[in-house]
């Protein structure tokens, strides 16, 4: 089976779960012994000193990858546009996590259209700096159209499968091998829980899929659901790994 990095946005343990974690240590340095990524979403707000990304970097195990938000400030306030400046200030701040840096995420505004001259400088641009894994979660119907499709393909950039989805008119198209799903809660977008049967079907089709990697992060934070539904996920996934196969006669 192909590596599922199966997570949350950010890593605070309620009281609630802290019975699933082990009792010593900050809460990245247990939340990191039990699941095997983390999307960082402050990143998206404020800037983190480099420092502070190396200290994270060095509090989990070598498995242990981050995603990482891409900051507002380039998606919606500059919207893509001379932001040069802004990526090199976080490319160099994230790069302290060195091989533990999994995945830039960039997230769009649901207001932001897709420009081509725009979107290529801006997907070169980001690209030139990180040549890992790139993921774009659109939320306007133009991103999905054939030539936001093609220029995310070009540049190695995967389609983020959200749910519930936002602005994609149809079926999902993924623009890479990788596969990245948002699991923001539904039908309360950042409340709802995950019910048994989504969560089994998913974990059939992680199982099977055919992506070199697949990431599965929960979004639906606001009511502690997140955890569960991740350390959930995470065990139907462990226990169909070891389950014997079953044999034709």
């Amino acid at each position: 089976m192909h590596p599922v990095y199966i997570g949350t946005a950010g890593w605070s343990i309620s009281s609630a779960a802290a019975s699933h974690f082990p009792l010593d240590g900050s809460h990245l340095q247990r939340y990191a012994q039990v699941l095997n990524c983390v999307e960082i979403n402050s990143s998206f707000y404020r800037s983190h000193q480099s420092a502070t990304y190396a200290r994270w970097a060095a509090s989990v195990p070598d498995h242990f990858r981050f995603s990482v938000k891409l900051p507002r400030s380039i998606t919606h306030e500059r919207r893509l546009r001379d932001c040069a400046a802004e990526l090199d200030r976080f490319a160099g701040e994230v790069m302290q996590l060195g091989n533990k840096l999994g995945c830039v995420l960039v997230q769009m505004p649901p207001s932001l259209r897709f420009e081509a001259d725009v979107a290529f400088d801006f997907l070169t641009a980001l690209r030139q700096r990180f040549d890992g894994m790139l993921a774009c979660e659109a939320r306007h119907p133009s991103w999905f159209e054939a030539g936001a499709t093609e220029l995310l393909r070009m540049q190695r950039i995967t389609r983020v499968r959200a749910d519930p989805p936002a602005g994609q008119p149809g079926p999902h198209v993924p623009t890479t091998s990788v596969a990245y799903l948002r699991l923001h809660g539904s039908p309360r977008i950042y409340y709802s829980d995950y019910p048994a049967e989504y969560l089994a079907t998913l974990a059939v089709e992680l199982r099977t899929q055919m992506h070199p990697d697949s990431w599965c992060i929960f979004d639906n934070t606001a009511a502690g659901a997140a955890l569960f539904n991740a350390l959930d996920l995470q065990a139907r996934l462990s226990d169909s790994l070891a389950a014997p196969a079953h044999r034709s006669i």
